[in-house]
């Protein structure tokens, strides 16, 4: 499915909350028609991430070295540690490109536990309101999904045992963030924040420009109500 369609449908529905009120998107062919589009959107930015290089390849997600070592970073070349380095920044990308694919189940599932009341903030929110939705009702169990995964994936690079070690000793002296304090927390944050950027960029798209989308069912949908 091209990107034009992913939200297509709660696009059909935010011109009505516009002219008729919020009531005009309570039925529950538009809360179902919702539904659809956030499963589409989900799926669309786990598929996006979810393989080889999706992360790693892409500069609005890629994750970096931890601060700490990013600070470092001139100095672990110089003594001869780029290498190490660059594998431990490889590492982290693959494990958020396995980890990511995990999602999938529990976005689906936060989709349908949405309330009529959800549903109400999402139409008449912000450009982003189905994301943070999304966020917020599935954050912390997909942190729980993530994290085993990421850990077994970065264990294997040894500039991450090295950093874990160091970043333990740190961190009670407020010279590492605690949540960087080892690299499988900081990936696994990095890797939630890459896909709730993802799927708020394909939900800002078409919610701020639907006409651009070349979808010949939202034009008509907004031509029948007078926009241009």
């Amino acid at each position: 499915m091209t990107k034009s369609r992913i939200l297509a449908l709660l696009l059909l529905v935010l011109p009505l909350a516009a002219y008729a009120g919020i009531e005009a998107v309570a039925p529950k062919d538009s809360v179902a028609g919702l539904k659809t589009a956030l499963n589409q959107g989900a799926t669309r930015a786990v598929a996006q991430l979810g393989v080889t290089d999706g992360f790693l390849k892409n500069p609005k997600v890629r994750i970096p070295l931890p601060p700490a070592l990013k600070k470092a970073d001139k100095a672990l070349r110089m003594v001869g540690m780029g290498g190490q380095a660059d594998e431990l920044v490889v590492a982290m990308n693959r494990a958020a490109e396995v980890a990511v694919p995990e999602a999938k189940v529990l976005l689906v599932d936060a989709v349908k536990q949405m309330s009529l009341d959800d549903a109400r903030q999402i139409l008449t929110g912000g450009d982003d309101a189905a994301t943070q939705y999304f966020r917020r009702v599935s954050y912390d169990k997909l942190q729980q999904r993530f994290l085993p995964i990421v850990k077994e994936k970065t264990d294997r690079a040894q500039l991450a045992k090295q950093y874990n070690d160091l970043a333990a000793r740190a961190a009670p002296f407020g010279l590492v963030e605690a949540q960087d304090a080892n690299v499988e927390s900081y990936v696994t944050r990095k890797a939630l924040d890459g896909l709730f950027l993802m799927i708020a960029e394909e939900e800002r798209a078409i919610r701020r420009d639907p006409l651009g989308q070349s979808s010949k069912v939202l034009q008509s949908v907004f031509g029948a109500l007078g926009r241009p």
